[in-house]
């Protein structure tokens, strides 16, 4: 089975999702100039179901700008969302991200996803329930809004579409590697502590340290990990890893790295892929910050 096939096949574990034809549109709801850049609070329509509320940052200068898909950590924190992008969270370095990527010339976008921010009000168990009900998928319903957020980044005569990379953390990990896995716009993806092995998290006895959001029915028996991270390849991608975080076992790691090696080998991109690995638990240190942006500055 080729790549395309594989993305198709992944697609159909992600249930019962609005169609992608369908347009999206945009609301500006302010605009304002901080010291480095331009931000925008936008309300956008990514699903027809309800509005994602959305930061969209510039900075200052000649456009187009190569452009990050930023997607916020879960934390616990439902209150936080997309907040995380210009405020920052206790697990991520300072300054916050939408000042480190604009100071280095990148725009970017960073949506509030289902249950956050905004969009906060039902528990996650209560909206995975009534996804689950009505033949969805909370994942998937989050992934679509992530993907659809690409699509509107591709409409900004400010974005240069040929270069967009995603990044986060936690969260915002595994959905860097999920949206890079379906969609080849993705040129770039750097994921920080969340690049779980699903056999070495059951083994580990770790399945509750994820939310119920990050469970694909029947996902188990069609993709591993590494399988789901291998359709990235050939494209750059980093991994930041800590070898005490409970979320991402050393053993699992150990079995992504190797998979993903062998696989850019045989695409002779044995240089795209890289893991870096620190004696930390589920957080960003400032080392993993510098990585990020040298990453970004090279590959992007």
């Amino acid at each position: 089975m080729n790549q395309e096939q594989q993305r198709t096949e992944l697609w159909g574990l992600l249930g019962d999702l609005p169609a992608r034809e369908r347009p999206i549109s945009a609301r500006l709801l302010w605009q304002r100039e901080e010291a480095g850049y331009v931000l925008e609070r936008l309300v956008l329509d990514l699903n027809g179901l309800e509005s994602v509320p959305a930061y969209f940052a510039r900075p200052k200068g000649d456009d187009p700008f190569p452009t990050v898909l930023y997607n916020h950590a879960h934390g616990g924190d439902y209150d936080l969302g997309k907040e995380e992008f210009v405020r920052g969270r206790p697990l991520l370095q300072q300054p916050p991200y939408v000042e480190a990527l604009t100071a280095q010339g990148y725009a970017a976008l960073c949506i509030e996803h289902w249950l956050f921010g905004e969009r906060r009000g039902r528990t996650e168990s209560e909206l995975f329930k009534l996804m689950l009900w009505r033949g969805q998928v909370l994942w998937g319903m989050m992934v679509y809004d992530s993907v659809r957020a690409l699509d509107y980044l591709c409409t900004r005569p400010e974005v240069d579409a040929s270069r967009i990379a995603t990044l986060g953390l936690s969260l915002g990990s595994t959905m860097a590697w999920w949206v890079a896995a379906l969609d080849l716009r993705i040129k770039v993806c750097i994921d920080l502590c969340c690049l779980t092995d699903f056999d070495a998290l059951i083994e580990s006895r770790g399945l509750d340290g994820h939310g119920i959001y990050y469970y694909v029915p029947s996902l188990l028996k069609h993709f591993t990990a590494a399988q789901i991270n291998a359709l990235i390849a050939p494209r750059p991608h980093l991994g930041l890893a800590g070898n005490l975080d409970p979320l991402t076992p050393r053993a699992g790691l150990d079995r992504i790295d190797a998979e993903l090696r062998r696989v850019y080998a045989e695409h002779n991109a044995a240089n795209a892929w890289t893991m870096k690995r620190y004696e930390i638990g589920h957080f960003e240190t400032a080392e993993m910050r510098a990585e990020v942006l040298a990453y970004l500055k090279a590959w992007l």
